[in-house]
């Protein structure tokens, strides 16, 4: 018989969500895979990302609320917390999506497993400890990192990243973040409840600057109201000078410095792809902010895919694995398709919660298109008052015609309440469709019913 001409069909660079579903798809059609991976099994999501994030966020959210239970009859003065209990939560969360450390499921679907970093030696030919492996065709998925600003003082070695922020014995008493995007101010809340003094330093205007400016407003009124968090926009950070075991911020802010002591500092400032592979070994375009693809996810090279954060978009994980899914439908069939990035819900999984869809206001503005809007606050529906809950709202945007274009949601549950509207704005719908369809009483989608009925009247 005689040998064939690759190693493999194909190799995945990257086990996490833009590697995953690729990798299982085109094992399942009887190629020859494998998967490469330099760090944990399964990538950021499960490990140190959306899972162990949203895992300590619940058991923060359940403690707040139980700490303020007060206003409906409950006795709660004297509730505590384990902090490595709730840890051992965490890793539990973890363990149970089965998708962190997942080396063992990769090889019980017939796929190769190789743990190391990859490096391109020609288009058909990787090197990874020091041993060579060639494929007929690559995806590469190797994803981001978070981008080490660059501040005098700043670095991996002297200040926390939400990798390893997660794995503190107990919170710090008191944390400066840089960056007040997604992960920030999860990690704000997160953090403010279990009683650590935190500061939250961005540049732009407001938290949030990627969501409508209703999203970003309010919830900086509400971390810095109720959970005591210091919000500093427009705030440049100068420097980090370590004093012990604490570190010496200083910040400009309107045009004066500012000195603060802090236990801990936390980057989550943005994160650059990873792209230091030896990509021009194998002719592949790219830039520092990502690898060029076609619509198709196809790079330069026509064997060389490429998915997920390595692309340099801001993305969620249903957004890699979207396109993990093209990409191995492509590297297996010659009627290519491409990613539909047009109901991508993008969720912040705060409380209340934020959860966007199509375009923002902002965007609107950028593309001089002519919109309607309506906003519905929360405090206008019955649930408000049985929940005892207000701070929040939906906002709906059409286009001239009246069909849904974009939809914030802030509230609680946001990131499920949203896709009745990334449905409605998949497939077309007016908002005079939304509010003729029945909302149940007594539901937070109530809200979305009374701006729909804004813009239909």
């Amino acid at each position: 018989m005689a040998r064939a001409k690759f190693d493999f069909d194909l190799i995945v660079i990257g086990s996490g969500a833009g590697g995953s579903a690729a990798a299982t798809l085109a094992a399942r059609e009887g190629k020859r895979v494998a998967i490469v991976e330099r760090d944990a099994f399964g990538g950021t999501s499960p490990n140190w990302g959306d899972v162990p994030i949203k895992a300590l966020l619940h058991a923060a959210q359940l403690y707040d609320e139980a700490r303020l239970g007060a206003r409906f009859g409950l006795r709660s003065s004297a509730l505590g917390y384990n902090y490595p209990s709730i840890r051992a939560w965490k890793e539990l969360a973890a363990k149970r999506t089965g998708a962190g450390g997942n080396r063992r499921y990769y090889e019980n679907e017939g796929i190769t497993t190789i743990h190391g970093t990859a490096h391109f030696l020609s288009p058909h030919e990787i090197s990874v400890n020091r041993r060579q492996y060639s494929a007929e065709s690559f995806l590469v998925a190797t994803g981001a990192a978070w981008i080490v600003p660059n501040i005098p003082g700043l670095d991996n070695d002297t200040v926390a990243t939400p990798r390893t922020i997660l794995e503190v014995l107990r919170p710090p008493k008191t944390l400066y973040i840089i960056g007040g995007g997604t992960v920030g101010v999860e990690i704000a809340q997160l953090m403010a409840i279990f009683g650590t003094k935190v500061v939250i330093a961005d540049v732009a205007s407001r938290l949030l600057p990627s969501y409508d400016s209703e999203a970003g407003e309010l919830l900086e009124k509400i971390l810095a109201g109720t959970k005591g968090v210091t919000v500093l926009t427009q705030t440049r950070t100068l420097a980090v000078e370590k004093e012990n075991i604490a570190h010496r911020v200083t910040y400009s802010r309107g045009g004066v410095e500012h000195n603060l002591r802090v236990d801990e500092v936390l980057l989550a400032a943005g994160r650059a792809p990873n792209v230091d592979l030896g990509l021009e070994n194998a002719g592949v375009e790219y830039t520092a902010k990502g690898i060029l693809v076609n619509d198709h996810l196809q790079t330069s090279v026509k064997h060389i895919y490429a998915a997920g954060d390595v692309l340099g978009h801001d993305s969620h994980t249903h957004t890699a694995l979207l396109e993990s899914r093209v990409a191995a439908h492509n590297l297996l069939s010659k009627n290519k398709l491409s990613p539909d990035y047009t109901a991508t819900p993008h969720v912040v999984f705060t409380h209340p919660g934020i959860a966007s869809v199509g375009l923002s206001e902002d965007d609107c503005l950028r593309r001089d298109l002519q919109i309607k809007k309506a906003v519905a606050p929360l405090n206008i529906i019955a649930r408000s008052n049985t929940s005892d809950f207000r701070d929040g709202f939906v906002k709906l945007i059409t286009d001239k015609k009246g069909v849904l274009i974009g939809a914030t949601v802030m509230a609680p549950h946001a990131g499920e309440l949203i896709h009745e509207l990334a449905l409605a704005i998949k497939y077309g719908l007016t908002a005079a469709q939304v509010a003729t369809t029945p909302h149940a009483f007594l539901t937070w989608s109530e809200a979305t019913r009374v701006a729909a009925g804004k813009l239909a009247s």
